[in-house]
């Protein structure tokens, strides 16, 4: 508690005649003498970075109907001035360090389905709910749109969708051509007249029995969407929980903001990356193809194809570029390209086709560099002939050996004023499955390069015999096996391409 020095002589009648009008600290601010104190000066609120510091007083602080004034050498007396005084800045600083410890937890969230979970739990707190929802739906019909619960399972969140749009309270706010950010505000729905049917059948059903919802919506962000929290019994939170809550909202809807601008720039190079891979594997007799890929958040330059040649061959080809963001998509874009035009030419001679490659990469990119891989297939004879670039062997998968393709080590394209280097040749048993991969498969293990190299081939020899029969199966169990526990699909910088081909 606040200890207000004997110094500071405020007139009792005349401050709390005062406070009814002012906050407390203007209050002392006026009343207050002129010159320094003993010990201490009027206090100041601390300030939260994004908060308004003004807060209604507190529910639990009432001015007493008939004040007395204390006694003199009883400052800290029960109704005392200075008692109210430290009780209402107390409120004041209490409220201000919840609101910086919320605040500085959703700052943390980097995902934003982490984000409006967290939106839920800290609205929950301050309004005293137990359950509610958050529907994101952003007023400029981009996307994405999406509604997530907190205490509502799926199924309790589908119940509530079925109720009519114009009847909830998240439709209407939704729904608001004026731009208003006021709450909609149910303290008792189940005897509210004109409450649809459907509304009132749905809230019985789940358990509660008032709401209180708030837009997410900011002059600088727009509408993002709206958030409802419900009570189980008829209730509404008190103009103190509204007013702390808003302070909330608003910062929670500016940081949203800054997701859904992110989120939205990463599915744009998400799509782009996938539109310029091939959208679907041809069909080859006498070999099996099925493909995986994991874009990181900025988008990479991992790629993959796998290309028809004259004469029932097939060329197979993996690469990386080096970097990330549009533009690693974009030089992809062009290598891939021009390797498919190489392979069509050249496409029996693998050491033909990647100097082609690297002549292309140092006169368009030389600032970049990558690594390629190109196999030259004949199915028919079950004949394999590759050369490669600074990348990882392939990984041949059978019912009598799993092993790495012995090839000679070559600098990266881009790395020498002349690339070239000895192509090899191997034969796949009929039933055995070559593993084309990238690096990034090896390097979101976080692992050292042997040992990484030592999980893929441990997982490769684990592949069940059950599967065997199906490339794709294959690749599945090597990638969740090599990256357990989500790691395929969290972000990373690093992008993960698997080609995989049974040969019959």
């Amino acid at each position: 508690m606040l200890d207000i020095p004997s110094s500071v002589r405020v007139d009792v009648e005349a401050l709390l005649a005062a406070q009814n009008h002012m906050g407390v600290c203007d209050a002392i601010e006026q009343y207050a003498p002129v010159g320094k104190p003993d010990t201490m000066t009027a206090p100041h609120l601390p300030k939260v970075a994004g908060i308004d510091s003004t807060v209604p007083p507190p529910a639990h602080t009432v001015a007493p109907a008939s004040p007395a004034p204390a006694p003199p050498s009883s400052p800290g007396a029960p109704g005392a001035p200075g008692a109210l005084i430290q009780d209402r800045l107390a409120g004041w600083v209490s409220d201000l360090t919840t609101l910086h410890e919320l605040t500085e937890r959703l700052a943390r969230t980097a995902v934003m389905d982490d984000a409006l979970h967290e939106v839920l739990r800290a609205g929950a707190a301050l309004v005293g709910a137990r359950r509610g929802l958050v529907v994101l739906e952003p007023a400029d019909g981009l996307g994405p749109d999406t509604t997530v619960g907190l205490g509502l399972a799926r199924a309790d969140l589908g119940h509530i969708e079925t109720v009519p749009r114009g009847a909830t309270s998240y439709g209407r706010i939704l729904d608001r051509t004026d731009g208003t950010g006021e709450p909609e505000v149910h303290a008792d729905l189940l005897s509210e007249d004109g409450l649809d049917p459907r509304h009132r059948e749905v809230a019985a059903r789940l358990g509660y029995a008032a709401s209180f919802a708030l837009p997410l919506a900011t002059e600088a962000a727009g509408r993002l969407g709206a958030a409802v929290w419900l009570y189980d019994e008829p209730a509404e939170p008190v103009e103190r929980q509204r007013h702390l809550v808003g302070l909330y909202t608003r910062y929670a809807t500016e940081h949203l903001a800054r997701l859904l601008e992110l989120e939205r720039a990463r599915t744009k190079s998400r799509t782009i990356a996938e539109e310029l891979l091939p959208p679907r594997l041809p069909r080859v007799a006498g070999v099996q193809l099925a493909a995986r890929h994991r874009t990181g958040p900025r988008g990479g330059g991992d790629w993959y194809d796998a290309l028809p040649l004259p004469e029932g061959a097939l060329g197979l080809t993996v690469g990386s570029v080096t970097g990330s963001g549009a533009s690693a998509v974009a030089a992809m874009g062009r290598l891939r390209a021009s390797l498919r035009a190489y392979a069509v030419m050249e496409g029996e001679d693998p050491v033909a086709v990647l100097s082609d490659l690297e002549l292309l990469l140092r006169l368009t990119e030389p600032a970049r560099s990558a690594t390629a891989l190109f196999a030259y297939c004949e199915p028919a004879l079950r004949k394999v002939v590759l050369a490669g670039a600074g990348h990882s062997p392939p990984l041949v998968i059978g019912e009598r050996r799993t092993e790495f393709v012995e090839t000679s080590l070559s600098a990266p394209l881009g790395m020498l004023a002349c690339w070239e280097a000895p192509s090899v040749e191997f034969s796949p048993e009929p039933g055995e499955t070559v593993l084309l991969y990238t690096d990034g498969l090896l390097h979101r293990t976080g692992d050292p390069m042997d040992r990484a190299f030592a999980r893929l081939h441990a997982a490769a020899a684990g592949v069940p015999r059950t599967i065997r029969d199906d490339p794709g199966a294959i690749a599945d169990h090597v990638l969740h096996t090599v990256l357990p526990d989500g790691l395929d699909a969290a972000d990373s910088d690093e992008d993960i391409v698997l080609l995989a081909a049974r040969f019959e």
